[in-house]
């Protein structure tokens, strides 16, 4: 069975193009996900470039974290990983938006 809460966030950084700042994002956005001592499973991806109407293509980077409780999740927005990830690679992004999903019953 998958695990039952889902975290979806998709980066827009300031400058997407910038070969230094895409590192750095990577770079702190992986040392977060070793370090976190609540997430399951996950995912850093980009864009695929497909060309359907219907999928938004203009993030640079998405993340999604399973948990194995919504309350895992709650304890994973204030630990020490993730604050210092937002504080080290904030400045990097001009939006992030959130998608979180619970799994319902088959």
């Amino acid at each position: 069975m998958t695990d039952p809460f889902i975290h979806m966030v998709f980066f827009w950084l300031r400058e997407p193009q910038n070969a230094a700042h895409r590192q750095l994002f990577e770079t702190s956005i992986h040392r977060f996900l070793n370090d976190s001592a609540h997430s399951g499973s996950w995912h850093v991806g980009t864009p695929a470039g497909t060309g359907r109407a219907v999928v938004d293509n203009s993030y640079t980077y998405c993340l999604i974290v399973t948990f194995s409780t919504a309350g895992k999740q709650d304890l994973y927005q204030t630990e020490p990983a993730h604050l210092k990830f937002i504080e080290e690679a904030s400045y990097l992004w001009e939006r992030v938006q959130v998608y979180d999903s619970i799994t319902i019953g088959s």
